[in-house]
């Protein structure tokens, strides 16, 4: 009897220990995922400042006061410098001779 109850007890510490063996996988398994876990935290915390962060940045900068116009300067008429077109949008002209016809209209009925 004595041979039948070591018997047991070695396999009640082989089943033991394969137990131990398969809880420390599982323990490193968690350990790997709880790691995996906490880096897409930090990720997913820096995603959610950066976020927050440019929120914050466009609400400011929608909530600031448009500059205020000067209504009077807006209806006075502007200096004579100020009213000419440019140069290159200016129409030249047409110079008119002795008989007051445009020179262009000249030249082209005698040519």
């Amino acid at each position: 009897m004595a041979t039948l109850s070591v018997t047991a007890l070695q396999a009640s510490v082989v089943q033991a220990e394969r137990q131990v063996q398969q809880d420390r996988v599982r323990v490193s398994q968690d350990s790997s995922r709880l790691d995996a876990s906490q880096d897409q935290l930090a990720k997913d915390k820096q995603k959610l400042s950066d976020s927050q962060r440019e929120s914050n940045q466009a609400t400011q900068s929608a909530e600031k006061p448009l500059p205020t116009v000067n209504l009077t300067r807006a209806i006075e008429n502007p200096p004579r410098v100020e009213q000419q077109l440019p140069t290159d949008l200016v129409v030249p002209k047409p110079q008119v001779n002795t008989l007051g016809q445009t020179i262009g209209k000249f030249i082209n009925i005698t040519a």
